[in-house]
């Protein structure tokens, strides 16, 4: 499975987006924090983030006994890229221009 491949299937489930939302706003946080966050058993919510950790959307840290994680942005935004950057220039050209065309016609009016 490729690199976007495994990002697409580890953000299909909607435990797995829970989980990078606790990260993202706890940095650092430990496995356990994120475990107590659910009804499901602590192995469950490892397999999710061993999942997560293998897209590259979460880094872990070991510290002692314990995981730190943290969110990583990267993945997403490679993705967002891809499919934006073109379409973003474009439509931003195109907006201005009808902008453009609007305000001339309001001029001539």
């Amino acid at each position: 499975m490729n690199s976007m491949d495994q990002i697409f299937a580890a953000l299909a489930h909607s435990d797995r987006r829970t989980i990078l939302d606790i990260v993202k706003s706890n940095p650092g946080c430990n496995v356990r924090v994120v475990s107590e966050q659910f009804e499901t058993s602590r192995i469950a919510v490892l397999k999710h983030i061993n999942i997560l950790e293998k897209a590259d959307l979460l880094i872990t840290e070991k510290e002692g006994r314990e995981r730190k994680l943290y969110f990583n942005a990267v993945p997403i935004q490679r993705i967002y890229d891809r499919w934006t950057t073109e379409f973003s220039a474009l439509w931003a050209r195109d907006l201005t221009r009808l902008k453009y065309n609007v305000e001339s016609q309001k001029e001539e009016s």
